[in-house]
């Protein structure tokens, strides 16, 4: 059966075969409700995730993660008629917030969600899964 043209982009997007059989690299943004882990919880959370981490590394597949501060440390800026408009607070207001991310290399989504499922947070939150687009000119690591 033929693709109709977005599931077809979808499907470039997310393999390695629109990437030239390298590792594409993804952003795992981890969602969940601020008060969804005790303190002791949230500890171990950052404890396993630092091992998942160690983990990827050792497979050639980390490239950065990090928690986030609370979303009431959050700052907002956009810029309206040339002007930068600052108010505290995140971007939305949700439910769910974004708590933290890793940024993997996957040969294709299919390992990206085997990573996902792995992140300790996806048990009472959301991963949500996102191909980067590479920009050529921008400083690497």
């Amino acid at each position: 059966m033929a693709r109709c043209r977005f599931e077809q982009l979808r499907f470039d997007l997310l393999t390695k075969e629109n990437n030239g059989g390298k590792p594409m690299k993804y952003v795992l943004l981890i969602y969940l409700e601020e008060n969804a882990l005790s303190e002791t919880e949230r500890e171990d959370c950052y404890v396993k995730s630092a091992q998942l981490a160690q983990q990827l590394n050792s497979n050639g597949q980390y490239l950065a993660t990090a928690p986030l501060h609370p979303v009431t440390t959050a700052t907002s800026v956009r810029v309206r008629d040339g002007k930068p408009l600052v108010t505290d607070g995140p971007f939305a207001e949700t439910r769910e917030q974004l708590g933290g991310f890793f940024l993997i290399d996957a040969q294709d989504i299919d390992a990206a969600i085997a990573i996902a499922a792995q992140i300790p947070a996806v048990e009472v939150g959301t991963v949500e899964i996102r191909p980067v687009i590479e920009v050529a000119g921008l400083p690497e690591h």
